[in-house]
């Protein structure tokens, strides 16, 4: 009989491999280095990950967030150097101010690995989490890249989504990478797990079309799935839906047009073949590293800017999954039967 103690050693060896090949590979840290690691003791996954951090950093200091002030956490950062290691291991997400620690620890020339609302992956998705750890330095930096550059010169992106199409035209934005290549970054690390090649159009509005939908991001931050539905994308902007929308979702748009446009930004490609629609992570910020794709709903989307749009009056990026069937760029075959043909 298999028990709970036979299953979290388990987890436990499986997050060590692979937290350790994020460590030396990805995040190249060495002994000559010094490594912080800020956790909390709220959730179980979130004491599993830690374990694991304790057998991959041996000679790390491990400090429980909930028994420092913010000035005791604070000093521990300023003793550190350039290049050292924080990890943040968070049931929900660590608050010194009003900024994420993580900007802090950047603005410091400090590596980060951060892990992020453990507490939404419920028992029956911790294997799933874990798996999605894996650092398969081939896999990413070398589909990663391909992608990259194939996005970077097309001009007619097609999504054929079952029996429905959105069909980008006059080119993309310079895709960013999210694959644990940090070569020539001034930041190094990151949200784990990781997993991703994102862009957008140049031109906004020239997106036009529709998808199938079968998940998107609740109010609180949580993947919520659905029953395919479909959704009609004109010049940029979601202006219908099947009658099989979710009352959530016509919501979702609702409140975003209360604000901005329901406009379609960000066109993420995942590349994390750990999760996937059968297999998949409730927190929205890991779920979209998915091998497949994700678009953002609403007006933000910092990482590119566009004329007409002021990035601090922006209030709405809630990503939408689509059903993929193919992708095309510039009518060659980019993504089908659940991969990627680059």
């Amino acid at each position: 009989m298999t028990t709970h103690t036979d299953i979290t050693t388990h987890l436990i060896e499986n997050a060590t491999r692979n937290i350790y090949d994020i460590v030396t590979i990805a995040l190249t840290h060495t002994a000559q280095h010094q490594a912080l690691v800020i956790y909390d003791n709220e959730d179980e996954l979130t004491r599993i990950i830690t374990q694991a951090y304790r057998n991959v950093l041996p000679n790390a200091t491990f400090i429980d967030f909930h028994t420092c002030t913010h000035e005791e956490i604070i000093a521990m950062f300023d003793a550190l150097n350039p290049r050292d290691l924080v990890v943040l291991i968070q049931s929900t997400d660590f608050r010194l101010n009003a900024f994420r620690i993580r900007i802090q620890l950047f603005q410091r020339k400090l590596k980060v690995i951060d892990h992020l609302h453990l507490y939404r992956n419920t028992p029956d998705s911790w294997e799933t989490y874990i798996n999605a750890l894996a650092y398969d330095t081939t896999w990413y930096r070398g589909v990663g890249q391909r992608l990259k550059e194939t996005l970077r010169h097309t001009h007619t992106l097609r999504i054929k989504s079952t029996d429905t199409e959105l069909v980008v035209t006059g080119g993309l934005e310079i895709p960013k990478l999210n694959i644990g290549d940090y070569t020539d970054m001034e930041n190094i690390g990151g949200t784990f797990p990781i997993g991703e090649v994102f862009t957008e159009a140049k031109d906004l509005s020239a997106m036009n079309g529709s998808l199938m939908v079968y998940a998107f991001a609740d109010t609180d931050f949580n993947v919520a799935m659905h029953e395919p539905f479909r959704i009609d994308i004109n010049n940029g902007i979601v202006v219908g839906w099947d009658i099989n929308a979710p009352e959530a979702f016509k919501n979702v748009v609702a409140q975003v047009q209360t604000n901005e446009r329901a406009l379609i930004r960000e066109i993420g490609f995942g590349l994390n073949r750990a999760i996937t629609r059968e297999h998949y992570l409730k927190d929205i910020t890991a779920f979209e590293r998915i091998l497949g794709m994700h678009f953002s709903l609403g007006e933000k989307h910092t990482v590119y800017k566009k004329q007409g749009i002021t990035a601090d009056k922006t209030r709405y990026h809630v990503d939408l999954f689509p059903i993929v069937t193919n992708v095309y760029a510039d009518g060659e075959i980019l993504f089908e039967n659940g991969g990627y043909i680059v």
